[in-house]
């Protein structure tokens, strides 16, 4: 009996252990399982913790913002989609669309990507939406970087799901590099002009202090007059104002700039000064009421230094539009010189929206120079002049291409000087010997009786090339006879 009773001890006690290492081994696994190190592990601005063995090799981003960062990071390829609003750079517009407000997830379920970029506003309109691509085993992160101090971290998060973090540390020195050298130029200026930023035109909203739109005044050298302006809600970068606190301020401030874009979209020019009591203001007494592209200004992307630097050109032309450096003995450039006529017009950039490209262009179309890299520190001179009328582009073989570092001739700047300002005929007409050998007769006699260009021996020469000399003469002395 009693060796019975030691033999059912004996068996009980096995069977007690055999339960204890089973459930060790199951506990083990399970803490395996959650301290496996991956090579991408982050929080995402939904706060879901995102973890990826590897770089994403197939994405779809669903906010422009995201695709053209990932083509500054040097992706291309790996995109197999975008949202239906992005068209930055125009070779995005090659990329499959899917629209998240009305499609499917079925429809980007079927793409099989490894990572679905979001931002927080598509998660909170439609979470339906984004739970289905989680269901199927999609990464779906969402990035949105609120304010100027969170861009690097969020560029370095995009930079870490896509293996591209040395171009990040590279492109995001170079940025602030260039943002202290505008500072450099601003922080001494006498005088700095009190700024009004219209974010949007219903009930004539602005920004906050640490938005974008916001550090771009200060570093272009402004004044916010608007800096007692709240967010209309926690972590908004769009601030309550009204009509009696801009009029309130009316003699102070010297610049109006209104953004336009999709979302929150200011006033045109007209619109603006046609408001009741808004002929008050300083800045639409003093015509100086300017429109900027929301993404310029308010997106973030590299692209934000254009918007800083289309303010300093809005702030002080008299610095930033100055194109004196081009006073010297040597032929200009198709690109230099486009820089100069946009400088001397005080053009504002040409940025094309989400309506551009549902149009056919007989002439240019934007982005579409195969000469022109998207990276050129001259692009956005390049497409202005061209966009505008002041230069032309060329059609070759169904390819759209600039020219850059081809010269301009003699009669190429007359045409110009023709169109960039209003000039009259005069009674003395001076004799031009080979005005024949001319394609406009017309343009260029009226630019040599005007005086805005010399002749040589009687001679007009038209095909010589122009020297950055003859073309900074020539635009001085057209201001003075204007």
């Amino acid at each position: 009996m009693v060796k019975y009773n030691m033999n059912v001890f004996f068996l009980i006690i096995c069977l007690i252990g055999m339960l204890v290492f089973t459930g060790c081994s199951d506990t083990n696994q399970e803490n395996s399982a959650d301290n496996k190190e991956y090579k991408i592990s982050f929080v995402d601005d939904d706060q879901k913790q995102i973890n990826m063995d590897e770089p994403a090799k197939k994405i779809i981003s669903l906010y422009s913002a995201h695709t053209e960062n990932l083509y500054k990071l040097g992706i291309d390829h790996e995109i197999i989609g975008v949202g239906t609003s992005d068209i930055y750079p125009a070779k995005v517009l090659e990329k499959k669309q899917f629209d998240y407000k009305n499609a499917d997830p079925e429809k980007i379920i079927l793409e099989e990507p490894d990572l679905v970029l979001i931002r927080p506003f598509i998660n909170r309109s439609r979470p339906d939406f984004v739970q289905a691509l989680e269901k199927a085993g999609i990464n779906v992160v969402s990035l949105y970087p609120e304010s100027f101090d969170e861009l690097d971290d969020y560029i370095n998060k995009l930079s870490i799901l896509t293996g591209t973090e040395d171009k990040a540390k590279t492109l995001l020195e170079d940025f602030h590099t260039q943002i202290d050298n505008i500072k450099e130029k601003t922080k001494n200026i006498d005088n700095k002009v009190n700024v009004y930023f219209e974010s949007s035109e219903q009930d004539y909203k602005t920004v906050t202090v640490d938005s974008m739109p916001a550090m771009a005044i200060n570093i272009a050298g402004g004044t916010n007059i608007a800096s007692d302006a709240k967010p209309i809600k926690e972590g908004s970068s769009i601030a309550a104002y009204g009509t009696e606190r801009i009029l309130e301020k009316a003699d102070d401030i010297d610049v109006f700039v209104s953004q336009n874009g999709v979302m929150n979209a200011g006033g045109n020019k007209h619109s603006i000064n046609i408001r009741p009591g808004f002929d008050t203001i300083k800045a639409i007494k003093n015509d100086r009421v300017y429109v900027i592209n929301q993404k310029i200004i308010s997106s973030p992307t590299f692209r934000y230094l254009d918007g800083i630097n289309e303010m300093c050109r809005m702030f002080y032309p008299e610095i930033f539009d100055d194109y004196s450096k081009y006073d010297v003995d040597e032929e200009v450039t198709r690109e230099e010189f486009a820089e100069i006529i946009v400088k001397f017009k005080h053009e504002p950039t040409f940025i094309p929206t989400s309506k551009y490209y549902k149009k056919e262009h007989k002439g240019h179309t934007y982005g579409m120079f195969e000469d022109v890299d998207i990276n050129d520190e001259r692009i956005n001179f390049i497409e202005t002049a061209v966009t505008t009328g002041y230069i032309n582009g060329f059609k070759e073989n169904n390819k759209e291409l600039f020219y850059p570092n081809n010269k301009i001739t003699r009669e190429e700047f007359a045409k110009v000087l023709f169109m960039v300002d209003d000039i009259k005929p005069v009674d003395t007409k001076i004799n031009i010997s080979d005005i024949s050998e001319v394609e406009n007769e017309r343009i260029v006699q009226m630019i040599v009786d005007n005086k805005l260009m010399e002749l040589k021996n009687n001679k007009f020469n038209p095909k010589d090339y122009v020297t950055g000399e003859d073309v900074v003469k020539s635009l001085d002395l057209l201001k003075a006879i204007n």
